[in-house]
């Protein structure tokens, strides 16, 4: 699991003609750029290492000049690639706090140790997240509050929740 990669960007197109990229975050934490030296761009089937020279905000995106791209011809080429990053060099979370694609994939049980089904979805309301579980049926939509989501066992990867009356069925 140490090896497995989390895209953090999308190099969208080239900006300008000294060989920046624009870069949609695709981040909680857009500001960690700010931050970094090098980055690790998967390109089709391999991945290059870049140096950071420059990262200008512009708007929802960023604008990235990478010291080994010297020109726009170069940056087109970075078109459609990801920025990734390894597990490690994720931005901690709070305790109780997850990473989706840590969720996604995870069998949910309930209190008498019934599989309700898999988290195949989840979705981003604002007030809080709702996991979509995968049933054989019906996709059943559980709000991701402490009084429902009772545990989340990252490593077995298993979730246990009480469901309000009425949920299901």
């Amino acid at each position: 699991m140490s090896d497995e990669l989390i895209r953090i960007g999308k190099i969208l197109k080239s900006q300008g003609h000294r060989g920046a990229v624009r870069v949609l975050p695709l981040t909680d934490f857009p500001e960690r750029f700010q931050d970094m030296k090098r980055v690790r761009v998967k390109l089709q089937d391999s991945r290059v290492n870049y140096t950071i020279e420059e990262i200008k905000p512009h708007g929802k995106f960023l604008s990235i000049k990478f010291k080994e791209i010297i020109d726009m011809d170069a940056a087109d080429k970075l078109k459609g690639s990801y920025i990734e990053v390894t597990r490690e060099e994720l931005v901690p979370l709070q305790e109780g706090s997850y990473y989706i694609f840590d969720i996604v994939g995870m069998s949910v049980f309930d209190h008498a140790g019934t599989l309700l089904g898999e988290v195949t979805d989840v979705i981003q309301t604002g007030a809080n997240d709702v996991y979509v579980l995968e049933t054989g049926g019906r996709p059943l939509l559980i709000p991701a509050l402490k009084q429902v989501v009772r545990e989340i066992d990252l490593p077995g990867r298993k979730m246990l929740v009480e469901l309000p009356e009425g949920l299901v069925d």
